[in-house]
């Protein structure tokens, strides 16, 4: 893989870029504190902005990595951040990244999470060289697979209780995958 890290990009209607601690307020109050938001995430809501001062000082210094990505999802027009979308696991052997995203309640059902997925497996397989990407969801949480199959991903399987969230602790992951040669029609 070619790593660039966390570059910016742009959609027509999202502009992905780093986080700063200055996101902090905008974050806490538009999804990092809301339980509804992260029950079928690994992570708990933050408790006050502190918290998520804390979490987004730590991102910021891991921008100096070539291979840490991790995006903050703001809508163009108004300039609201809305979300965060990032490559939480990779495989330099098999050049995989596993994707992960949280939207804001208020932003939910609006095609943002599909649009900003969809930029990163453009980004991903024509700038950094990728062969895979994939996510997964709690199959309770069908909305995600969604996002998924609009995004270009196919669903793969789901495994028995492989994963863990705020809901129930263990819970089943639905897996979804694109390969380069799907993506760049060669399969």
């Amino acid at each position: 893989m070619h790593h660039l890290g966390t570059v910016q990009l742009e959609t027509s209607r999202l502009t992905l870029r780093r986080f700063t601690t200055a996101d902090a307020p905008a974050m806490f109050y538009n999804w990092a504190n809301d339980a509804e938001v992260t029950k079928f995430l690994t992570w708990q809501p933050h408790g006050d902005i502190a918290e998520t001062q804390r979490i987004l000082a730590i991102w910021e210094a891991a921008y100096e990595k070539p291979n840490h990505y991790s995006w903050a999802i703001e809508i163009r027009e108004s300039g609201e951040l809305v979300g965060s979308i990032a490559a939480v696991h990779q495989n330099e052997d098999t050049r995989m990244v596993h994707v992960g995203y949280c939207i804001g309640r208020t932003w939910w059902h609006m095609g943002v999470a599909s649009e900003a997925l969809r930029r990163l497996v453009r980004f991903f397989f024509e700038e950094v060289g990728v062969n895979r990407v994939e996510s997964r969801h709690d199959p309770r949480n069908p909305n995600s697979g969604k996002v998924m199959q609009k995004a270009g991903l196919r669903y793969e399987g789901t495994l028995r209780e492989a994963d863990r969230n705020n809901q129930i602790g263990f819970c089943d992951a639905a897996y979804y995958g694109i390969l380069a040669r799907e993506y760049f029609g060669n399969d």
